[in-house]
């Protein structure tokens, strides 16, 4: 069994473990078996880190016997850990990296509220929706799952507790939302399941994805009711049709969201550090907020539903042409987009949203990209 706790706080670890401690590219054996705890014959320490990078001065051997360490860690789920393995007159460091060991651990990482969230991959949207579920609830924990410990500095900042996938997490949370996008992983349905996994049924789990498998792409209509493609069609569309029906099997909601966008990020900014884009002008885009997706998604966690699909946009859909105009017009972008020069790739769609607003009574922020940027249409 293995208790941790908050920031400063040491606490006893005790477990039983067999399994291989990498050790700067060398791999050994540490199998801690048998029925005596070590004392001054062998002392093992933990101390918890976030740095991604290790190495070691020695490889170990092997030893039998069952251990009781000291541990401390800032945040829930911290994988990396730094060993200081003395025997006898030996001393060896290492890493024992938890992930991917596969090794049982029964542990209790201090008490999960009951409006706590877990965030799995807490970028741009994730961390706006920590932001607003956290102005809902003052005084929640909130959690992020990430792919890389490159910015847990910045969620430790907001407040959001980082750790990694592969932590072997000893808790279940009553609201998951996933946020992570499908382009950093193998196994992005899989992902999708592993966080379900994590809920533990009391309030929500909402995956974020995309409305790109909505069956239209001649520049028409289309709402929550329209059918999407089949499996097949293409890669993309075969990812996240079968995330979402990961999500939906484990009880979660679907919100298929439009382009996202900011003022420094979206198919706008993309486009304008082109100059020109060999896309056709008249397809049409529809477009939402990053705050106005996170507002929607904490709308839907809050309404504890299952098995929904919902959809999210401005309802305000536009040409690429049409966006690039508004743009320019508005003058607040020192660059200028001369134009799309495509004639003969794919159409899009015209989204609709207006289901979703009138069940959820949600409306947005910025209802349209011209009124976000203060311009006419």
């Amino acid at each position: 069994m293995v208790t941790s706790s908050q920031t400063g706080v040491v606490n006893t670890v005790r477990f039983t473990l067999s399994n291989t401690l990498a050790t700067g590219g060398r791999r050994g054996i540490i199998p801690l078996l048998g029925s005596t705890d070590l004392h001054s014959r062998t002392s093992l320490s933990f101390t918890f880190f976030s740095a991604h990078n290790f190495a070691s001065i020695k490889h170990s051997s092997s030893m039998d016997a069952p251990l009781t360490v000291k541990a401390s860690s800032s945040a829930i789920g911290t994988i990396h850990v730094h060993i200081s393995l003395k025997l006898g007159n030996d001393i060896f460091l290492g890493v024992l990296m938890f992930f991917g060991l596969g090794f049982f651990l029964d542990c209790d990482d201090g008490i999960i509220g009951e409006k706590d969230l877990l965030i799995v991959g807490p970028g741009v949207l994730g961390r706006l929706v920590a932001e607003k579920w956290r102005e809902e609830h003052p005084g929640c924990q909130i959690f992020g799952q990430t792919m890389t410990p490159d910015h847990h500095d910045e969620l430790i900042k907001k407040g959001i507790k980082p750790s990694l996938k592969e932590t072997k997490l000893c808790k279940k949370f009553p609201y998951v939302i996933f946020c992570a996008p499908p382009s950093r992983t193998a196994d992005y349905p899989g992902d999708v399941r592993e966080a379900a996994l994590k809920w533990n049924t009391e309030g929500s789990f909402v995956f974020t994805s995309s409305s790109a498998p909505y069956d239209c792409h001649d520049n028409g209509p289309c709402d929550e009711d329209t059918p999407v493609v089949p499996i097949g069609t293409s890669p993309r569309t075969d990812v996240l049709l079968k995330a979402e029906k990961a999500a939906l099997e484990y009880g979660g909601c679907v919100l298929r969201l439009a382009g996202l966008y900011k003022a420094d990020r979206g198919a706008h900014t993309y486009w304008l550090s082109k100059g020109t884009s060999d896309f056709r002008g008249d397809h049409i885009v529809n477009l939402i907020h990053y705050e106005d997706a996170a507002s929607l998604a904490v709308v839907i966690l809050k309404k504890k539903l299952r098995g929904r699909i919902f959809l999210g946009c401005d309802n305000h859909p536009l040409s690429r042409q049409e966006v690039m105009d508004l743009v320019n017009k508005s003058g607040k972008y020192d660059q200028k987009f001369e134009g799309f020069t495509g004639t003969s790739d794919p159409l899009g769609k015209k989204l609709d949203n207006s289901r979703t607003r009138a069940e959820l009574e949600w409306e947005p922020k910025y209802g349209s990209f011209a009124g976000f940027l203060g311009v006419s249409e």
